[in-house]
């Protein structure tokens, strides 16, 4: 383990400060290892997994970041079954089922993150989600490791029941035969959209908000509320799309926070709606509530 590591350098929006320890387990014996020193040490657990959809601390955070490595970060696809460790980036899943010739996954292009992060916010893009293809995800906590179903993870709309001191150490995506031309042409038509709807050349941690039960979108209410390119700090509301924080010019995370805060506010006032954070928040970090 190491102490005092720069998380900025491990988040997609670059901002945060150091974590007080830091680990890279390889298998599901290391994790079990680090998550019971941690509880004997009365420390708080994370995990950074591609380091998106995560904004830090500046202070950092006071605990064990864990990054899963080694077979925790592998994935194999055989027999209809995509089995990822938790640190495996989504991206490998996809590569990994499309040589399987195995569809259902596709939709995993469009998210930057783990299987470990997508499992636990049940991650989704263009119609699908975890929840609709998870068989079942292996989560270690300082007790031990146990197997648990999409119902025992509570998997909603963007969001899980696991909490901090839980990490998804594995999981396995129930997949269906498609040919490998419908799968590559699917991938491009959706890689497509998002690279013309959002900011993939940019530094963001993706989607601030959850959508709305609304008929606007929440990217789409932001842009009526005239806050493309509205600025704090080094960070900004990306110009090209409402719902995304882009780090202008060294950013604080506390930027991104004043930018989530006064977007909240204007929908409220503009709309009547309030929106919830999708960005999960590491350390001594919170968005300020709305007033009355």
């Amino acid at each position: 383990m190491k102490e005092q590591v720069a998380l900025g350098r491990y988040t997609t929006l670059g901002t945060g400060g150091p974590a007080r320890w830091f680990a890279t387990p390889e298998t599901e014996d290391e994790l079990l290892e680090r998550l019971a020193w941690a509880d004997a040490e009365g420390l708080p657990v994370a995990v950074v997994g591609l380091g998106s959809n995560l904004l830090v601390a500046d202070d950092g955070f006071p605990g064990l970041v864990l990054k899963l490595a080694g077979e925790l970060a592998a994935a194999d696809a055989a027999d209809g079954v995509l089995a990822g460790g938790g640190g495996a980036p989504l991206a490998v899943c996809l590569h990994r089922a499309r040589a399987a010739e195995l569809g259902g996954f596709e939709f995993a292009c469009a998210i930057p993150g783990t299987v470990g992060g997508g499992v636990w916010m049940n991650a989704g893009a263009y119609g699908g989600d975890i929840a609709g293809v998870l068989r079942r995800a292996r989560v270690a906590d300082a007790t031990g490791a146990r197997w648990l179903t999409p119902q025992e993870l509570g998997l909603r709309y963007r969001t899980s029941g696991l909490r901090h001191g839980q990490v998804v150490a594995r999981a396995e995506f129930l997949l269906e035969p498609r040919p490998l031309e419908e799968i590559k042409a699917t991938v491009a038509a959706m890689q497509a959209r998002r690279k013309e709807a959002q900011p993939t050349n940019k530094r963001t941690f993706g989607s601030v908000f959850k959508n709305p039960d609304h008929e606007l979108s929440a990217g789409r209410m932001l842009e009526v509320c005239g806050l493309r390119g509205y600025r704090s700090g080094g960070a900004q509301i990306s110009p090209k799309h409402a719902n995304f924080i882009e780090n202008a010019d060294g950013a604080r995370s506390a930027d991104a926070i004043a930018l989530i805060a006064e977007a909240r506010r204007r929908a409220r006032e503009q709309f009547g709606v309030v929106l919830h954070p999708e960005v999960q928040l590491l350390g001594a970090l919170e968005v300020p509530p709305l007033e009355p």
